[in-house]
């Protein structure tokens, strides 16, 4: 495919200084990291919930707020 798409895309942007075409030869076989694998799962990671606690105890009624 590279004689299909790198001549024609250069040659398209030939007059485009800010366009640079480049061919990438990555050929797959390494992991991506973004396809993730959904074989392998951590039983490390887990969510948690992070509010903080309510404070135990009971606590007594104030008159701050009293309505008359």
């Amino acid at each position: 495919m590279e004689a299909e798409l790198l001549q024609p895309l250069a040659a398209a942007y030939r007059d485009n200084p800010d366009v640079c075409v480049i061919l990438d030869r990555r050929d797959g076989r390494l992991n991506d990291r973004r396809r993730g694998s959904a074989a392998v799962h951590d039983e490390r990671r887990q969510t948690r919930n992070r509010r903080r606690r309510r404070a135990l105890g009971t606590f007594p009624r104030t008159d701050a707020f009293a309505q008359d």
